[in-house]
């Protein structure tokens, strides 16, 4: 057929959408989602044809195609993955998933009134504060504290409320960018905080905070990398020198620690990352975090430190564009509420759990999810195990390799990079890497249920 009969022979919206197919699809998904799919297949078809294409133009084969992109059309955008690539806080995948009991208040406060801003044996109004400031400040050693929507945020708040205006005095190794292109000296300068640079990138000495301090100081600013370290000819100033040079010169003393940890991590075989804790013992008047990558909850900014510096915090105007919403403050009042006990923190938390998963375990799962494989899919697949490493992800523990025993899977009807993408695509879309022309699926960051979903997919695949 030539262009024009081609174009003459796409069947019109209204029959399409008359079709018994497309009807039962209606009843499933909204007519106007529908009824644009439809549309947009013929534009598709319009387009294909006017540029040399010949495709299949039948009333079944159009009904067909729109039917799919209906369904795609139909599928929400933030939806699960399984994450097998070995990056326990994967940015991208949505940092840590919450533990049981958090997700379990999530949905219990998310689908009923709550206690939010009520004082229930008062009955009257109360703060949205008290759901987490006990517990952060029992589990620190803080004398008051708040959470706010992320670190980014609270650091935002803490340098607002101490430093507008005033000069921040920060070690020049210290002026981290984190994902996105967002750094430091943005977020100061936001702030009204003016920015005082001191030392050098690989060397600070406590007499360069000295000699920058003037009668408009409002703030000495420590910054933890925590997504990467500056190795070699290097030197840093302590939190407690700088405690001692602020109290000296009445300047307050701002940590942000970054990822942020409430346990000594070497407990678990980790690299040591200080604690919440240790900086507040430290001496520091805040200090700030995240709550969402190595401390295992949702995504929120942990702000601990004095009771005067918090208080003036919570008052201040920007207090209230950052402050947490109900299922957060859920999440992370129960996630916290888990690190009274240590040791139930590590198991029920999955960041956690997965972080300080013995190597013994992981062979045990990769040579089982192997062997599950090979029985569900025959020869598509050559299947195996192979010694790698996982990251903790997130800017977190830049320099820990921590070892890990991965599936490999080397398909024999298509390439590797053909399968990584049709698995990625799938639902649930199961996101892998590839190592020398190997799919790689690491169980460190595999959850109850994925290995299933791997079998199926890749059995799907096979047929």
């Amino acid at each position: 057929m030539d262009m024009q009969s081609l174009l003459r022979a796409l069947p019109k919206v209204d029959r399409l959408l008359e079709r018994d197919d497309l009807k039962a699809l209606c009843a499933v998904h909204p007519r106007v989602l529908v009824a644009d799919a439809v549309r947009e297949t013929l534009d598709e078809l319009r387009d294909e044809i006017r540029a040399g294409g010949e495709p299949d133009v039948s009333e079944h084969a159009v009904a067909a195609r729109a039917a799919m992109l209906a369904e795609r059309m139909a599928r929400r955008s933030l939806r699960r993955v399984v994450n097998a690539t070995g990056i326990v806080v994967h940015t991208n995948l949505g940092r840590s998933c919450l533990a049981k009991a958090a997700v379990d208040a999530v949905a219990e406060v998310s689908g009923s009134y709550s206690t939010l801003e009520y004082d229930v044996e008062a009955g009257e109004r109360g703060s949205r504060h008290v759901h987490v400031e006990e517990l952060i400040c029992r589990l620190t050693g803080a004398e008051a504290a708040m959470a706010v929507n992320n670190n980014a945020a609270a650091v935002l708040l803490s340098l607002a409320g101490l430093s507008r205006g005033k000069r921040a005095i920060v070690s020049r190794g210290q002026l981290v960018e984190i994902g996105g292109s967002f750094r430091v000296p943005d977020v100061m300068r936001e702030s009204g905080a003016v920015m005082v640079e001191v030392g050098t990138t690989n060397k600070t000495h406590l007499r360069d905070y000295e000699n920058a301090i003037t009668p408009d100081t409002g703030l000495l600013l420590k910054v933890h990398t925590s997504n990467y370290r500056v190795v070699g000819f290097t030197q840093e100033v302590s939190l407690e020198e700088l405690v001692e040079l602020g109290a000296r010169h009445g300047v307050p003393v701002m940590e942000d620690q970054g990822s942020g940890v409430l346990v000594d991590l070497r407990e678990w075989g980790l690299p040591y990352e200080p604690t919440i804790g240790e900086s507040v013992a430290a001496g520091a008047d805040v200090v700030t975090c995240s709550g969402d990558k190595l401390l295992g909850g949702p995504q929120a900014g942990i702000i601990a430190g004095k009771w005067h510096v918090v208080q003036a915090l919570k008052k201040h105007p920007m207090a209230r564009a950052v402050r947490l919403d109900k299922m957060t403050l859920a999440a992370l009042e129960v996630t916290l509420r888990l690190y009274l006990d240590p040791e139930r923190a590590r198991r029920e938390i999955p960041t956690l759990r997965m972080l300080s998963a013995r190597l013994e375990e992981m062979r045990e799962r990769a040579e089982a999810l192997a062997e599950r494989v090979a029985h569900a899919c025959g020869d598509a697949y050559a299947t195996g195990t192979a010694p790698e490493v996982s990251r903790a992800g997130g800017g977190a523990l830049p320099m820990a390799d921590i070892p890990t025993v991965v599936t490999t899977v080397v398909p024999s009807r298509m390439s590797v990079g053909e399968l990584e993408a049709r698995l990625r695509c799938g639902e649930p879309p199961i996101i892998t890497r590839i190592s020398d022309e190997r799919l790689l699926i690491d169980p460190r960051t595999l959850l109850d249920g994925d290995e299933a979903a791997i079998v199926s997919a890749l059995a799907t695949l096979a047929r």
